[in-house]
């Protein structure tokens, strides 16, 4: 951007805005993030969390390489296997954690760039019921369920890359993860966002995205799938430390974080909780760092807390304020934030009370740019998932890309020659400029704005719920993903059968 002096005058910036529009994702430039901490505040919050980790401690299991790692790298280890991080360790590891890296589709031609200048939208994830379509009643969720929730993601143009949507409840063992990563890859030919109980399950996801994309070394140079992985607040188990070392091995990018409630598994207050997040996420990127120099691992914690009411998950304000801080903790670090609270509401249903939940945190994320929102479609506080609020998230999703784009100042957008030209009695209904610019930052919705019936329109006056159904039901009918090539798909049976032969 290149700025306009004027005598007297603030700075006005010009933006070459047409050739930015191209990469969907990107909001760096144009607009600003909020940021409701000063810096002394920030400086504040992480030394917190160092001298956290450093007096109290982070709890490791004692089994695995994790501890042998850690103590190698000079980290004192209790019997019980409480870490305690030397502040410098930390702040090495923070440092030589890569900045961004690129996730890569099915066919490792298009990536996304994970970094702090762009936002990416995600489906997910891990819910143990879905609305039946046909009856929308609440029910226990399938493999078929995830693979019908891939197939629309697929479908929908706003939503970058697909996490485990749902559960097979069913088959909630090793092999139901293991299947939950093929019926994915089968179904999407985008990006993936993978997450497991099993270290083993991931090692098997290794395997088939290797057959995917051709080799173990094509698939470190050209990451498949971001593997997810949630540890307790400042307590690693075993599952956890081999998932990072085998991540970090593999060149697999890593996103670590906990859910913290506050007043519950962390202190009540706000910074309370974000110091214990802190602590929990540098844990896991100093052991990402001594598995393997330069990988991707970053700590991506929520920040939830106790409702003093019900119990329950609560307060949107209070949550949406720790988000607004972790991400700005986070881009002062020079790291992405895998934290986006937008996209999902704890509505029992997709009713009014969704609609504006899912409005207001999304629309939350134009001032917070977290590098993903991955829970878009969850209610019911993440246990039940609905079709109908993915497409309501998608539709808010080029709702911000829209607002992204920011505002073009330069001699054309202020129109100042044709002003005069036209005069203060003309209009600009036939001038070429109007032509030009009359799709400029204009949200292409499909359920609202141009798409609303009006009382003029032809159209029936169907509410928003019944415009969504009506795209959905199109979209279950009509869309079908790239399929897998006959060889691929053998491959993944192979991986997968060789697994079951081993561990029936």
């Amino acid at each position: 951007m290149r700025p306009m002096t004027r005598p007297g005058r603030r700075p006005v910036l010009r933006r070459e805005a047409p050739a930015a529009i191209a990469d969907a994702g990107l909001h760096r430039g144009a607009t600003a993030p909020y940021a409701p901490l000063a810096t002394v505040q920030l400086e504040g919050l992480i030394e917190s969390a160092l001298s956290l980790m450093d007096q109290s401690g982070v709890v490791f299991d004692l089994e695995g390489e994790a501890v042998s790692l850690l103590q190698a790298a000079g980290c004192r280890v209790d019997a019980d296997g409480v870490v305690r991080f030397d502040p410098a360790l930390v702040r090495e590891a923070l440092a030589g954690t890569p900045r961004s890296v690129k996730l890569w589709d099915r066919t490792g031609t298009r990536a996304l760039q994970l970094d702090c200048d762009h936002t990416w939208f995600a489906c997910g994830m891990t819910c143990i019921r879905v609305y039946d379509l046909d009856t929308g009643i609440p029910r226990d969720s399938t493999g078929d369920d995830l693979a019908l929730i891939t197939r629309v993601a697929d479908a929908l143009p706003n939503i970058d890359a697909v996490c485990v949507a749902c559960k097979n409840v069913a088959r909630s063992d090793i092999h139901g993860e293991i299947e939950e990563f093929a019926i994915m890859a089968e179904n999407t030919a985008k990006p993936l966002e993978y997450l497991c109980e099993h270290a083993a399950s991931l090692e098997v996801a290794i395997a088939m995205a290797s057959a995917i994309r051709g080799g173990a070394a094509p698939l470190a140079e050209k990451p498949y799938f971001l593997q997810i992985i949630t540890p307790l607040p400042l307590n690693y188990h075993r599952t956890h430390c081999d998932q990072i070392i085998t991540a970090a091995r593999h060149g697999i990018p890593v996103s670590v974080g906990t859910l913290p409630i506050g007043g519950a598994s962390t202190p009540i207050t706000t910074a309370g909780t974000i110091v214990n997040s802190l602590a929990t996420d540098f844990a896991a990127m100093v052991l990402a760092q001594q598995a393997r120099r330069g990988s991707f691992c970053i700590g991506s914690s929520d920040v939830c807390f106790m409702e003093p009411a019900t119990g329950g998950i609560g307060n949107f304000a209070q949550t949406s304020l720790a988000d607004l801080a972790m991400c700005q903790l986070r881009r002062h670090l020079g790291l992405p934030s895998f934290t986006g609270a937008g996209g999902h509401s704890a509505a029992r249903r997709f009713n009014q009370d969704a609609v504006t939940e899912l409005t207001a945190g999304m629309m939350q994320s134009f001032f917070s740019r977290p590098a993903t929102l991955d829970y878009l479609g969850s209610l019911d506080q993440g246990l039940t998932y609905s079709l109908h609020a993915l497409l309501l998230c998608d539709d808010l999703a080029g709702l911000l890309r829209t607002m992204w784009q920011g505002l073009t100042v330069d001699e054309e957008s202020t129109a100042l020659g044709l002003a005069r030209t036209v005069g203060p009695r003309g209009n600009y209904l036939a001038q070429q400029h109007t032509v030009r610019h009359c799709r400029e930052n204009v949200w292409q919705s499909r359920y609202f704005g141009a798409r609303l019936p009006l009382s003029t329109d032809s159209r029936p006056d169907h509410d928003l719920l019944a415009r969504i159904d009506e795209n959905l039901q199109q979209l279950v009918r009509s869309h079908r993903p790239p399929e897998l090539d006959a060889g691929v798909r053998a491959a993944l049976a192979a991986v997968r059968g060789n697994f079951a032969a081993r561990n029936p």
